[in-house]
């Protein structure tokens, strides 16, 4: 089994409180994504968890047992750090080997471990080989063989893609997902990039200023967010947000409204705007338009679109995907 559970967590370094109290329950076999800004709490909250931070107050409970006072190495638990941490001297075997070898484990059970794990992670052509002489995504797969050899309860991923360029981390988001599906085991993964977070969760914990602000699957998160935070922090591009005269008469202080869900009209019709900007991605242009007197939004049209920058526009929003929240900044639901 792998359930993790989290009972009043707080974390507090003197007078600053990083978690003020975190309650959450992790099953056997989830993947669950922590996701924030920087300095919300995401890696501290993951670091709880592993025992390389001591609670202020709380439980942390695996599988039942509560760990709070108990040692990192006897949680159960495996953890992958941004930095690899793999020793340059020793070779891709010896790397993946060492925990195995420091626990004593007899050397024929090592070597079908290992053997095992680099077969899963396309390293065995790789074995002899010094991390040096490595690519990054490779050296990550070294990481994650050294996590997979301990069979642990769980796997503690802390922004294992930040140091790789953008298709790698494109390819070994996969990877690290197809390993989820292969191993069935619990799996905590922290970024601060949502759109990782919306294609590898099966749910997703939403941190603001060390507070749970909302748990819930990707679409959950995406159609109903909470808050204007999530709300703002969920989807790319981000949502489009209008005070004024168009909030108020929809009785909200804020709506809001994603960029998919506003359509095109012609110049005249609905809000009259400028285009300010446009990004053509292929399938999808993303229109930078500034509403006359009022908000810049931002617009997503079909990759064709052949507006430009200065060309006048109508857009008009999806009356009933739109988002109203009031003066805290919580949803208004209908």
């Amino acid at each position: 089994m792998g359930t993790i559970s989290l009972r009043n967590v707080r974390k507090a370094f003197g007078d600053a409180v990083i978690i003020p109290g975190a309650n959450l329950d992790i099953g056997h076999g989830e993947f669950v994504v922590f996701v924030g800004p920087s300095g919300c709490g995401k890696s501290t909250l993951l670091r709880l968890i592993a025992g390389l931070e001591d609670l202020t107050s709380g439980e942390i409970l695996i599988d039942g047992e509560n760990v709070s006072n108990v040692p990192p190495a006897k949680r159960g638990l495996s953890m992958v750090f941004q930095s690899y941490a793999l020793y340059p001297h020793m070779s891709v075997r010896n790397n993946i080997a060492f925990g195995l070898k420091m626990a004593g484990m007899p050397k024929d059970e090592i070597d079908s471990k290992v053997t095992k794990a680099a077969a899963t992670l396309n390293l065995t052509e790789y074995l002899d080989r010094k991390p040096r002489q490595l690519s990054g995504g490779q050296r990550q797969r070294v990481a994650i063989g050294r996590a997979i050899v301990r069979q642990p309860k769980g796997f503690l991923f802390d922004e294992p893609l930040s140091n790789l360029d953008a298709a790698l981390r494109v390819n070994m988001r996969v990877e690290i997902m197809q390993l989820h599906q292969e191993l069935g085991a619990t799996m905590i993964y922290v970024t601060h990039d949502q759109v990782e977070a919306m294609t590898m969760a099966d749910r997703i914990v939403v941190l603001n200023r060390g507070n749970i602000e909302q748990v819930g699957s990707p679409l959950d998160l995406y159609h109903k967010p909470d808050s204007l935070f999530v709300a703002g922090f969920i989807g790319s591009p981000k949502m489009n947000f209008i005070g004024g005269e168009e909030a108020s008469k929809r009785g909200a202080r804020t709506i809001g409204i994603r960029p998919e869900h506003i359509d095109i009209v012609a110049e005249g019709a609905g809000w009259p705007c400028r285009i300010v900007l446009t990004e053509h991605l292929g399938a999808d242009t993303f229109l930078h338009v500034e509403r006359d007197g009022n908000e810049k939004l931002v617009v997503r049209a079909p990759g064709d679109f052949r507006g430009k920058p200065g060309d006048r526009i109508g857009i008009t929003p999806q009356e009933a995907r739109i988002h109203r929240f009031d003066e805290a900044g919580k949803v208004i639901r209908a």
